[in-house]
């Protein structure tokens, strides 16, 4: 079901992960008229479940994200499918601009636009992203304890990735690939914990391993890599609002206060589009907070129209 767009919300919101529906939910229930905008393009899609979120363990992404449209549909509030090209702010508040024509003026926006990984340019790769190629152990590290895991170096985070997965399996091999050179102080490090090094790049993943630049086949089960994570928020480019890089160096945010505020005034982000590193539970808990102090702001306003009013014995 995909609700008709309406010309003016108080709130629109602007993609339908978990932080935005959450949002969403919160708006709803706060009695606002609000409508989340969504391209359908979840970051987790290619996983079999959600993992680390209390009481939803396991649940398919595309499930938990329907049960949550048909909550915030349930309160009155309108889940539509669509594409944002552009966002506008005018004296009367934003317009939304969507890439099959139609548009929609807001009071506040949420963006909760997610991001996207991009996955290093080897062979084989892409098609295993999701399953048995991850980037967090604290998402899918269960799932593939005690296998043979590889992690491939491809930048500044990449010891620390390999750190993590060691809790996870015994059997684990770091890819030089492309990351920086190792120190000493790294090297002792994995040596240390049983780590094996393989200097060199990769050429492909195969079926059965690793296949190197010089041949070599390093069989492996899984694989784990930092992917550079990038906020989509090319729509936000009129509003001056520009993904800068994240202080971490795993991509590109939307900069906002611990609160969701960005430096637009009436533009709140929650997620990943500002927190790359947020698991769909505290996305949600980003987006639910962005709501309420949504919801307080536009108290605020209305409070003072009212009192200015009042002053002039309306």
């Amino acid at each position: 079901m995909t609700d008709e767009l309406r010309d003016r919300y108080d709130v629109v919101v602007i993609g339908g992960g978990a932080a935005g529906l959450n949002g969403a939910l919160v708006l709803a229930r706060a009695r606002r008229t609000v409508a989340v905008i969504d391209a359908g393009e979840p970051r987790n899609a290619p996983a079999d479940g959600v993992q680390g979120l209390l009481g939803r363990e396991g649940t398919p992404p595309g499930e938990l994200l329907a049960t949550g449209r048909e909550e915030v549909r349930g309160y009155g509030g309108h889940v539509v499918d669509g594409r944002v090209a552009k966002a506008d702010k005018g004296d009367d508040g934003f317009t939304v601009a969507l890439e099959d024509g139609r548009e929609v003026a807001a009071r506040r926006l949420l963006v909760a636009t997610g991001l996207t990984d991009a996955l290093p340019d080897i062979p084989g790769l892409a098609e295993r992203w999701g399953k048995d190629v991850m980037h967090c152990p604290y998402c899918h590290g269960w799932e593939h304890r005690d296998q043979a895991i590889g992690v491939i170096g491809t930048g500044p985070n990449a010891v620390h990735q390999a750190t993590l997965f060691r809790q996870w399996t015994d059997d684990l091999v770091f890819f030089t690939h492309t990351a920086p050179e190792l120190t000493a102080e790294e090297r002792e490090r994995f040596t240390a914990r049983g780590v094996r090094i393989v200097e060199g790049e990769i050429a492909a993943i195969e079926p059965e391993g690793a296949r190197m630049q010089d041949g070599t086949l390093i069989e492996r089960q899984a694989y784990a890599v930092a992917t550079r994570m990038e906020a989509r928020a090319g729509f936000l480019a009129a509003l001056g609002l520009e993904p800068v890089e994240h202080p971490s160096g795993a991509g590109q945010h939307v900069p906002a206060d611990p609160m969701g505020r960005t430096a637009v005034d009436g533009v709140w982000a929650a997620g990943n589009v500002t927190d790359l590193m947020a698991q769909v539970g505290p996305a949600a808990v980003a987006g639910a907070q962005a709501g309420a102090l949504i919801n307080y702001d536009l108290i605020e306003e209305e409070t003072a129209e009212a009192v200015a009013l009042h002053r002039l014995g309306a």
